[in-house]
């Protein structure tokens, strides 16, 4: 794989790599891993929403009611 980093992003990685003292590939992985993390939790409070909402509907409306 490939990939091209503007300039600015290289050099704030680099300064960061050397202050981790890791490589840019390392950071990198390290990124993508985190938004496959977020995403994958995104997706869990989505669909632990509509579970609620689908299956507490009655209830919900009752509490608003309240």
């Amino acid at each position: 794989m490939n990939l091209r980093v503007p300039e600015e992003l290289d050099r704030r990685l680099e300064r960061l790599a050397a202050e981790e003292h890791t490589s840019k590939s390392a950071l990198l992985l390290q990124g993508a891993e985190l938004v496959l993390q977020r995403h994958a939790r995104r997706r869990e409070i989505s669909e632990g929403l509509d579970f609620v909402m689908s299956h507490d509907a009655e209830l919900l409306t009752r509490l608003e009611d309240a």
